[in-house]
């Protein structure tokens, strides 16, 4: 796969990646795998709320009525 940046983001990543004495690959393994962890969390939470909403919906609408 071949990725092109912008020259901006290029340059920072390669600055990251020297610092931290690691290649701009693997450096862009760990953020798309922070990424996709990030992104599967947020789907979680959203449908554990949703869950929530629906079990408590009559006492929320008590709540909302009183």
């Amino acid at each position: 796969m071949t990725v092109r940046l912008p020259q901006e983001l290029d340059s920072a990543l390669e600055v990251i990646a020297r610092q931290r004495h690691i290649s701009k690959h693997a450096a862009l393994i760990e953020a798309a795998d922070r990424f996709v962890r990030q992104e599967s969390k947020t789907e979680r939470v959203l449908a554990s709320v949703d869950e929530t909403t629906r079990h408590y919906a009559e006492l929320l609408q008590k709540l909302e009525d009183a």
